[in-house]
């Protein structure tokens, strides 16, 4: 599918929509997930942060105030190194994305409190209904998510993103048929280990339906979302 075109959106504007963080630990993040992850799944976690910042700007929410952008960068840029090919592969992927992301952040410097905030968020970010209640940190990530789903995993904040918006994001990091790619990655992480996939988490059920139907559910309703890969 052709990626979404962008519209027509100031110089300015479109630079500091793309900016990433460009501080030592987000740089240190950067560095660790993009040659852990393929380019569709950097790009997937780069356009969540990017989405999370506006679905911030929506709610009014301002960095540094009422939340910790250098968190919010390391929760969306690390919520799927569970599927990582340098990864354990011991236990479902959301759950370790977020050791891993702990750990790093304990690793440079940032508080054990900081660390279980992050945790939260990736742990929880397949879990609707529960991460939206969990904190700032935790709807945001969650949000980033689901709008770069375009749909499938809810619309809550869809006006938060226009498609000029969209257009610029998707030109800098594009999409390279992220949703085969992911759950490619999710559904062989899930089969290395029963832990990996308890029946009907995400993962579980992932796995359930691609070895059952050779499709998942959240496949098929991809050719109806927002960006339709």
């Amino acid at each position: 599918m052709t990626e979404p075109i962008p519209g027509q959106v100031d110089p300015e504007v479109a630079t500091g929509l793309i900016a990433l963080p460009g501080t030592p630990l987000t740089d240190a993040v950067v560095q660790l997930v993009e040659p852990a992850l393929s380019p569709s799944l950097f790009n997937h976690s780069m356009r969540t942060y990017l989405f999370a910042r506006l679905v911030a700007a929506h709610l009014r929410l301002s960095a540094g105030q009422d939340y910790d952008d250098e968190l919010l960068f390391t929760a969306c840029a690390m919520h799927d190194m569970g599927v990582a090919a340098d990864g354990p592969h011991t236990q479902r992927f959301e759950v370790e994305g977020a050791d891993r992301a702990a750990a790093f952040l304990v690793g440079h410097g940032r508080s054990a409190a900081d660390a279980d905030e992050v945790w939260q968020a990736i742990a929880l970010h397949t879990s609707s209904g529960i991460a939206e209640r969990r904190g700032t940190l935790c709807l945001l990530v969650r949000e980033g998510v689901a709008l770069d789903f375009g749909g499938p995993m809810g619309n809550t904040y869809a006006d938060a993103l226009g498609d000029a918006q969209a257009g610029i994001v998707h030109a800098a990091y594009p999409r390279l048929d992220m949703i085969r790619t992911l759950t490619d990655a999710i559904v062989a992480q899930a089969a290395k280990s029963p832990k990996n996939a308890p029946r009907y988490s995400v993962p579980g059920e992932f796995l359930r339906e691609r070895q059952t139907y050779g499709r998942t559910r959240m496949e098929h309703a991809f050719r109806s979302s927002r960006w339709g890969n």
